[in-house]
C-alpha cells in the first residue's frame, strides 16, 4: 500500500520558486552540463502497474474502440493472455520517467517549458494487464540548433519477467535557463494543479540501466488479429475519419494521462504563450491516430513501430470543437516477410498537424 503523508498546501511563493526551476546556473553552463549527461540511465524508482480499468480509460481518452482494450474474450481471440493497452499508452509511464531524469540530470530544465516535436515507438510486444514496467529513462542526445536547445531522451521499458516491452525516443525543444514574466508564472501556479501532500511509494526498483538488451524491433513480430495481407495493396486508401475534440475531451486526457501542463485547458494561459486559444496534447492526437490505424489493421498488437513528428497543433476553441480529418494509404509491402508500412495524414483545419506519421506492421 502506498504511504501519505500530509503536508500544508505550498503557497503561491513555494509553488513559483518550484515551476521556475530556479538555478544560479548561465544557459552556457546548462549547455555544458547537460551535454555531460549525455548517456545519463536514471531507473525509475518504482514500477508501474497497468490496470484494467486504467487501459479502459486510456482508450476512451484516445476515443480508439478496439475490442482488445475493451473485452478479455476478444483479446484472447487474437492471442493475447488479457486486454492489452493502446499504442500510446506509454505516455503514462513514459510522463513520469522524464520528470525523474530531469529531476536528477541538471539544474534549468522544466518539463512543462518544452515542446515535443518528435515521437518514436518501437514496440517488442504489447502491453498487457497486469505488467508491472520498469522504466530505465536517459538523454540520448544534447545539440543546439538555430538559437534553442534539443534534447532526445530516450526510454526503455521492460516487464517484472525481465522481457522488453518497448523502446521510446522523445525529441524536445526548449531554451536552457529561460525565466518567464514572474506575471505569467503567477498565473500558472494558480492554474495549474496543487499536491496537498507528499508521497511515499515504498519500492526501490534496483538500477537495471545496464540490463536492457534492445532487441531487433523487426525481428521477431507477431501478426495477432491482424488483416490479411494478401488482401491488401500499395496505394490502398483507408477510409477517411474524421474526429472531433472539445475541452472535455482534453481536460479528461490530462488527468487519464498525468499531463497537468495548463496550455490543455486554460484560455488565460494559451493567450499568455501566444497560442490561438487550447490546444490537444500532442500524445493525445497521436493515440488518436494510432486508434485509426488499428483499427484498419485489425490488433494493435501487429504494429511494431510508429513514428510521428509533430508539426501543428489542434486548436479546440470554448465553443464548438477541435476536429482532426484522418487520411492513410498503405506505403509499402513485403510479401516475404508479410510486413508492410501504413503513412498517415493528419489536419486540423486544413492544416497538416504531423509532418510524418508512419507505422509498421505484421500483417497475416
Amino acid at each position: 500500500m502506498t504511504n501519505v503523508s500530509e503536508s500544508s498546501i505550498p503557497s503561491v511563493e513555494e509553488r513559483l520558486a518550484i515551476m521556475a526551476n530556479q538555478t544560479s546556473l548561465s544557459p552556457e553552463e546548462i549547455a555544458e552540463r547537460t551535454l555531460q549527461q549525455v548517456g545519463f540511465h536514471y531507473t525509475v524508482e518504482d514500477y508501474y502497474e497497468v490496470g484494467r480499468e486504467k487501459v479502459r480509460e486510456y482508450a476512451r481518452a484516445v476515443q480508439d474502440g478496439n475490442p482488445v482494450h475493451w473485452n478479455e474474450a476478444a483479446a484472447t481471440a487474437n492471442g493475447h493472455p488479457t486486454l492489452i493497452a493502446p499504442l500510446s499508452f506509454v505516455a503514462i509511464p513514459g510522463m513520469i520517467a522524464q520528470r525523474r531524469l530531469f529531476e536528477e540530470m541538471v539544474e534549468g530544465w522544466d518539463l512543462w517549458k518544452m515542446l515535443q516535436t518528435d515521437q518514436r515507438l518501437v514496440f517488442h510486444k504489447p502491453v498487457e494487464v497486469g505488467d508491472r514496467l520498469i522504466c530505465v529513462v536517459s538523454l540520448d542526445s544534447y545539440r543546439q540548433m538555430g538559437g534553442a536547445d534539443v534534447l532526445v531522451t530516450k526510454n526503455q521499458i521492460h516487464n517484472q519477467d525481465d522481457v522488453p516491452v518497448m523502446t521510446t525516443w522523445t525529441t524536445l525543444v526548449a531554451r536552457a535557463g529561460e525565466s518567464p514574466a514572474p506575471s505569467f508564472m503567477t498565473t500558472v501556479a494558480h492554474t495549474m494543479l496543487v499536491e496537498g501532500a507528499t508521497y511515499d511509494h515504498g519500492q526501490t526498483i534496483p538500477d537495471h540501466s545496464g540490463f536492457f538488451t534492445e532487441p531487433d524491433p523487426a525481428a521477431d513480430p507477431k501478426p495477432y488479429g491482424a488483416i490479411d495481407f494478401d488482401s491488401l495493396t500499395v496505394g490502398q486508401e483507408l477510409e477517411p475519419r474524421t474526429v472531433k475534440l472539445t475541452r472535455g475531451n482534453l481536460i479528461n486526457y490530462a488527468g487519464v494521462a498525468g499531463d497537468p501542463n495548463p496550455i490543455h485547458f486554460s484560455d488565460e494561459i494559451a493567450d499568455i504563450v501566444g497560442l490561438d486559444t487550447v490546444v490537444a496534447h500532442g500524445m493525445q492526437t497521436m493515440g488518436i491516430s494510432a486508434g485509426y490505424i488499428t483499427d484498419f489493421v485489425g490488433d494493435p498488437g501487429a504494429v511494431y513501430e510508429y513514428n510521428v513528428r509533430f508539426t501543428a497543433p489542434v486548436y479546440v476553441p470554448r465553443d464548438g470543437y477541435g476536429q482532426m480529418d484522418l487520411t492513410a494509404k498503405i506505403k509499402s509491402l513485403d510479401p516475404e516477410t508479410r510486413r508492410g508500412q501504413i503513412a498517415l495524414t493528419a489536419k486540423s483545419n486544413g492544416k497538416k498537424i504531423f509532418g510524418r506519421a508512419v507505422a509498421s506492421v505484421q500483417f497475416n
